[in-house]
């Protein structure tokens, strides 16, 4: 087996599903003028996270049984068939179904090209590989924005999806030709049907109740109904676990209060990422009339912070008890969001970047300690299932808070439309992008609009803060975590 040509597709797969959040998010506000869905914009990364966090662990399980080949090869043709089916797309109800077919695949891809790295080399090589792969991402990240801002401007945003395809081919062809593995079935497959399905119902009755509840016109009856489903899926999905041989979830790991705050505080953390992912460019984009490729650049420092603070991880971790660390990096991170809660149309564009690169910093340094720590925590064999819980919390928290944050803001663009009766839907949903907002009658309204809903937005992350300094104070380990 050729080494260098698995690493190659390695690396395409890590680059095709990582450029996927900057290329859409960079291209979003273009897509929310052309297909009249401002209501409906959280429900494009909330479908493709919900469906990646529900197809993970089932990959996971398949992998183990019938081998990483097979399992991967079905993740990519998904995946790419969802990204050639949303370039397609003529209306957002298309674009967020074909959007949770793209999730379906993606949940393959990532977590076995992690698997597959392990298995292929040596704990002592490993850590170069991760770390060469994570240079995918940190490409991504550059290329991501100026590739959406080029596409969309020169191009249409239909091709935003469609780049995907000619890279999935080539990831097909180099699996299936060049990868070959030797896979020794070891036990019989049990898949754990009951929590995939209480799983599901979860997360769906959950983003429903809050989509719904940021509609006008929303059956507050029927919104309490998904909520109560909610609950008693919950209840049942860990009555389930508990007496699964094979659980989705596995809650014996919970015990461990550390471990239990790692997982939460990896939740929490990527719930503020998407937040600023998703509504800095269309801030950007909205309010500062930025063209795509200049928007989609305001994220940028944050990937690129995130590789060069990950580095001092083992530092931290080895003279710092794991509240210390993440409380300190909070605080900070909480004093510069204070910036987006009460600022004007006039604050000046650098103060993006800068709490993007800030928010990366603190991310690189506390996801990869939530993931170390998280390992370290469990027996030996325990370490590959620790991982994919963290990876778990990490998609599940992008997928809620993207639901929370889309209610939010859509609560506050009705309410706020309210005080500015000139300013219909139509021309808030035209004022997303850059292409007709400088164009458009009663600016100075449509920006207040948009200004106070941004305001809200970030002012909810300032309450995730809060809790995670809560949270991490209910740590009662106060010395570092070392072999």
């Amino acid at each position: 087996m050729n080494k260098k040509i698995l690493l190659a597709s390695i690396f395409i797969s890590t680059f095709m599903t990582s450029v996927e959040t900057t290329v859409v998010t960079t291209a979003l506000p273009t897509i929310i003028g052309d297909l009249h869905g401002l209501s409906m914009q959280s429900w494009v990364f909330a479908i493709y996270l919900l469906t990646t966090a529900i197809t993970t662990p089932i990959y996971g399980k398949l992998s183990d049984n019938i081998g990483r080949r097979p399992v991967f090869l079905i993740g990519l043709i998904i995946f790419t068939v969802g990204s050639f089916l949303c370039g397609f797309a003529t209306n957002m109800y298309l674009l967020i179904v074909y959007r949770a077919i793209q999730g379906i695949g993606a949940g393959a891809i990532r977590p076995i090209t992690f698997t597959i790295i392990a298995d292929m080399f040596s704990f002592q090589e490993r850590s170069k590989i991760m770390a060469l792969n994570n240079t995918a991402w940190g490409v991504s990240a550059l290329a991501g924005p100026l590739l959406g801002g080029f596409i969309v401007d020169k191009l249409n945003w239909h091709w935003v999806f469609f780049i995907n395809v000619p890279l999935g081919i080539i990831v097909f062809l180099l699996i299936l030709f060049r990868f070959e593995e030797s896979f020794d079935k070891k036990y019989k497959l049990d898949i754990d049907y009951s929590g995939i399905g209480l799983l599901t119902i979860v997360l769906m009755s959950l983003l429903l109740s809050l989509q719904s509840l940021g509609n006008v016109n929303s059956n507050y009856l029927l919104v309490s109904g998904g909520f109560i489903v909610f609950f008693i899926a919950i209840f049942f999905l860990i009555k389930v676990e508990k007496k699964s041989i094979f659980p989705l979830i596995p809650l014996d790991m919970f015990k461990s209060r550390t471990f239990t705050i790692q997982i939460l505080t990896a939740l929490f953390m990527s719930g503020i990422q998407i937040g600023f992912q998703i509504y800095f460019p269309m801030w950007m984009q909205s309010i500062y009339q930025r063209p795509s490729s200049i928007a989609g650049l305001s994220i940028t420092p944050s990937p690129i912070m995130w590789l060069v603070a990950s580095f001092f991880t083992g530092i931290l971790i080895r003279k710092f008890a794991p509240k210390f660390i993440t409380i300190s990096i909070v605080i900070v991170q909480m004093l510069f969001y204070l910036i987006l809660v009460f600022n004007s149309t006039q604050m000046s564009i650098i103060w993006f970047y800068i709490i993007a690169g800030i928010t990366g910093s603190g991310l690189g340094i506390i996801i990869t300690m939530n993931t170390v720590i998280a390992q370290e925590l469990v027996d030996e064999e325990n370490v590959g299932t620790a991982s994919s819980m963290v990876t778990l919390g990490i998609t599940l928290g992008q997928t809620i808070m993207t639901g929370i944050f889309g209610l939010i803001f859509n609560i506050s663009i009705n309410h706020n439309s309210k005080l500015f009766p000139q300013v219909s839907l139509t021309h808030l949903n035209n004022s997303i992008s850059s292409t007709t907002h400088g164009r458009m009658n009663d600016i100075s309204a449509i920006n207040q609009i948009l200004l106070s809903s941004f305001h809200n937005i970030y002012a909810a992350v300032l309450l995730i803060f809060v809790i995670l300094i809560v949270l991490n104070l209910w740590d009662k380990r106060n010395t570092p975590i070392s072999k």
